[in-house]
C-alpha cells in the first residue's frame, strides 16, 4: 500500500513508518518539523529512515489546505495514518489556539484530502485524555466523553466529532485511536519518562504531581505500533447492530470505530520512578506537589473492543520497556544528560 504518515517526524509516526516500511508498504510522510520540543530529535528520527527508497519525506503544515490537497492529488494514497497534531495536556493551557490551528484545522483539512481523493481508510490519533472526568474505570469506548477537562482532550473529541461527520456524509471509513501514556525509545521529551530520566542523570530534582499517587496506564511505543497496523488493516465498517435509540459512542450505522490503545494494567507514578531509578542505579530527588490543572488522577484501558476485532495484546511489562528506553537515551545522548 502506499500510506500518508502525518506526524512522521514525530515519535510514534516515526515507529509507525519504521513498521509500515519494514513490511513493505510505500510511506509519505508529512512533518511541520515545528519547534515544540528540540526539533533534532525529530531530524534524527527521519535520518533513521529517509535513505529507504520506499520512503519520502514532505515538510508542511497541516493547515496549508491548498498544499495538503495537492499531496493527496499528486500521491493517490491507499491509506492515511494521521498522527501529526499539537500535543500535552499542559501546554494546551499555555497556548490554546495552537490546538484549534493544528488539531482542528489541520484535522478537517486531512478529511478533505480524503473525501476529495478517496482512500480506504483514514486512522487517525486520538486520546485517552477525552475521558476527561470520567471516574469509571477501566475507560471504555462505549463511555460518554463529554466532560474535557484540557483544550487539548476537547481537540481530540473534536477530531473524533469530525471523523465521523465524514463518514456518515462521504463514506470515508475512519478509526480513530485513543492512546495511553506511550513511551519508549526516540520519546517526546516533555513526557514524564524523558523528563525523569534526564533530571535524575543531572542530580536535578523531579516535580511529582499529585504526590506521586497518579495512576497511568503507561504503554510501550511497540505495543502502541502493533495496535495501530492492526487497525489499518481492519477497515472500519458500519455496525450493524447499532441502535439509534441506545446509541453506542464506540461504533455507528457509519463506517466509523473508535478504540482504545493501552497496556491496561495501570501503574502508579511512584512504582514508574522507581523503576527509572533501578534502570539508572541512581536515585531521584522528588518535589512532591499537587494535582496540576488539566490532569486526571488515573488512567485505565479497556481494550477488549480492540482485542476482539483486530487480536491485539500489549506484551511488554514496564520494566522491560523503560529499560529499552534508558539504553537507548544513554546510548543517543552520551553525556548522559540529554538536551530535550
Amino acid at each position: 500500500m502506499k500510506v500518508l504518515v502525518t506526524g512522521a517526524a514525530g515519535f510514534i509516526g516515526f515507529h509507525v513508518s519504521q513498521r509500515l516500511l519494514a513490511r513493505g508498504d510505500t510511506v509519505v510522510g508529512l512533518d511541520n518539523l515545528n519547534d515544540y520540543y528540540d526539533p533534532s530529535l525529530k531530524e534524527s528520527r527521519l535520518n533513521v529512515i529517509l535513505d529507504n527508497p520506499a520512503f519520502s519525506f514532505t515538510r508542511m503544515d497541516l493547515e496549508d489546505a491548498d498544499g495538503l490537497m495537492a499531496l493527496f492529488a499528486d500521491e493517490g494514497f491507499d491509506r492515511v495514518v494521521h498522527l501529526a497534531a499539537q500535543a500535552g495536556v499542559r501546554y494546551s493551557i499555555k497556548n490554546p489556539r495552537a490546538y484549534i490551528d493544528s488539531n482542528i484545522v489541520g484535522t478537517l483539512n486531512v478529511l478533505e484530502g480524503c473525501r476529495h481523493h478517496p482512500v480506504e481508510h483514514l486512522v487517525y490519533a486520538s486520546s485517552s485524555s477525552v475521558y476527561g472526568s470520567n471516574t469509571t474505570m477501566p475507560f471504555s469506548v462505549h463511555d460518554n466523553v463529554d466532560h474535557p477537562l484540557s483544550l487539548y482532550a476537547a481537540s481530540k473529541k473534536a477530531n473524533e466529532l469530525m471523523a465521523h461527520t465524514y463518514s456518515n456524509l462521504y463514506g470515508i471509513p475512519t478509526t480513530g485511536l485513543r492512546f495511553f501514556t506511550v513511551y519508549g525509545p526516540f520519546g517526546r521529551p516533555d513526557m514524564a519518562l524523558f523528563y525523569f530520566t534526564k533530571s535524575i542523570l543531572s542530580g536535578e530534582p523531579i516535580d511529582v504531581f499529585n504526590y506521586g499517587k497518579h495512576r497511568r496506564d503507561f504503554t510501550y511505543i511497540d505495543d502502541i505500533v502493533e495496535g495501530v497496523l492492526r487497525t489499518l488493516d481492519h477497515t472500519a465498517t458500519p455496525a450493524p447492530e447499532w441502535d439509534s435509540d441506545n446509541p453506542d459512542p464506540g461504533t455507528s450505522s457509519s463506517p466509523y470505530r473508535i478504540y482504545n490503545i493501552g497496556n491496561s494494567k495501570p501503574i502508579e507514578l511512584m512504582h514508574y520512578i522507581h523503576v527509572i531509578e533501578d534502570c539508572l542505579g541512581k536515585k531521584a530527588e522528588m518535589n512532591l506537589l499537587p494535582m496540576q490543572p488539566g490532569d486526571v488522577p488515573d488512567t485505565y484501558a479497556d481494550v477488549e473492543a480492540l482485542v476482539a476485532d483486530t487480536g491485539y495484546q500489549p506484551e511488554t511489562t514496564v520494566e522491560e520497556g523503560v529499560s529499552c528506553f534508558i539504553k537507548w537515551y544513554l546510548d543517543y545522548y552520551g553525556d548522559q544528560k540529554g538536551n530535550g
